[in-house]
């Protein structure tokens, strides 16, 4: 009986031990295996768009379009908002989801075009090349990608661990780009950094007819996890970069999704009244904008741009504006608008901005 007993207790103990082993070997294999892409690095710009250069007076169209990872169907819930789900529904889904992205965006007939969100070869999307397939779609477009989220294969959720994940920026452009830099953008240095994303905003430059650039910034900045000091550190060298390429006579346009109430009032406007408090949607911070960049919020029609994915969508959850346009003072903004799909294909709207070099 006494052998028994030792035996079980040795048993146990050896399946514990294990356990911990696997456990332990999965932590550093986690530690060890993050880093980040060092700033400044220099991006390699296709050269398949229009040679030249833009002109001063003509009237241009941007889009700015979170693609959601080709996952965010109005069913989809996203374990990270509260909701259950971590990969995409099929390898179909994504597919019909980058291809409905593509078509919304391509009927505006956009000059500039920003996406987030797309994946390379990630175990959430089913190792779909997104990148790939948005520009085969705009082929005539110059395109510039950066990578904002590298991450090890992430063993949560239990039920359907997140994976592997890498997804980027994908600037696209009917002009060529002459250049293009990746600028690595402070995020938390705590343990919430292996959750989040890579942040950073891609810069790429085309040549104006009276020699000048236009200087076109495309931003996927903090949600989850984040703390008002680094939204503040993201937001200000941010702006920052954009001043100082005004102050040099270039035009800058910034669009993409800020993870901030854009409007800084939207959560309110839009879900019924004061109470209402989503704790990652903080309001853009109005007070840091300096001279000379100003937002672009002059809607004829307050839509929002993005949904709440703790449940699935449906007229009345909760949703709000976080994607948008920055402009300097030397760029005229002719219409902004949010662009209402039901949420058909991605928790993000598309933004579409029209705009005119001064």
């Amino acid at each position: 009986m006494l052998f028994r007993k030792k035996k079980r207790w040795l048993t146990l103990s050896g399946i514990v031990g294990t356990v911990l082993l696997i456990v332990l070997g999965y932590l550093c294999y986690v530690l060890f295996s993050y880093s980040r892409i060092e700033d400044r690095q220099m991006l390699e710009p296709t050269q398949t768009g229009q040679d030249g250069a833009l002109a001063v007076g003509k009237t241009y169209t941007a889009v700015t379009q979170n693609v959601g990872f080709g996952a965010y169907t109005p069913e989809f819930t996203f374990f990270m908002d509260g909701g259950t789900q971590s990969w995409a529904e099929s390898e179909e889904s994504v597919l019909a989801c980058i291809r409905a992205a593509a078509e919304k965006v391509g009927e505006t007939d956009p000059d500039f075009i920003l996406f987030q969100e797309v994946d390379t070869d990630s175990t959430r999307s089913y190792h779909i090349d997104q990148q790939r397939l948005l520009t085969e779609w705009f082929a005539e477009y110059s395109s510039v990608f950066a990578v904002n989220y590298h991450s090890a294969f992430l063993a949560y959720p239990f039920t359907q661990p997140h994976g592997a994940s890498n997804s980027g920026l994908l600037t696209l452009s009917k002009q060529n780009v002459t250049s293009a830099v990746r600028r690595s953008l402070p995020i938390s240095e705590s343990f919430s950094k292996f959750l989040d994303l890579d942040r950073c905003y891609a810069v790429s430059r085309i040549p104006v007819e009276n020699g000048k650039e236009l200087v076109l910034y495309n931003v996927h900045s903090s949600a989850y996890g984040s703390s008002d000091e680094i939204r503040t550190a993201q937001m200000s060298m941010l702006l920052a970069d954009m001043q100082a390429e005004f102050a040099k006579g270039n035009y800058t346009i910034c669009g993409g999704d800020f993870n901030h109430d854009f409007t800084g009032d939207s959560t309110q406007r839009l879900n019924g009244g004061e109470g209402v408090d989503f704790g990652w949607a903080q309001p853009f911070p109005a007070e840091l904008l300096p001279d000379g960049i100003h937002r672009c919020t002059d809607y004829q029609k307050l839509t929002p741009t993005c949904r709440n994915c703790d449940l699935p969508y449906e007229e009345g959850n909760f949703t709000i504006i976080v994607d948008g346009f920055l402009v300097s003072d030397n760029v005229t903004a002719v219409s902004v608008e949010n662009v209402s799909t039901g949420f058909a294909y991605s928790d993000h709207n598309p933004v579409v901005l029209q705009f005119i070099l001064n």
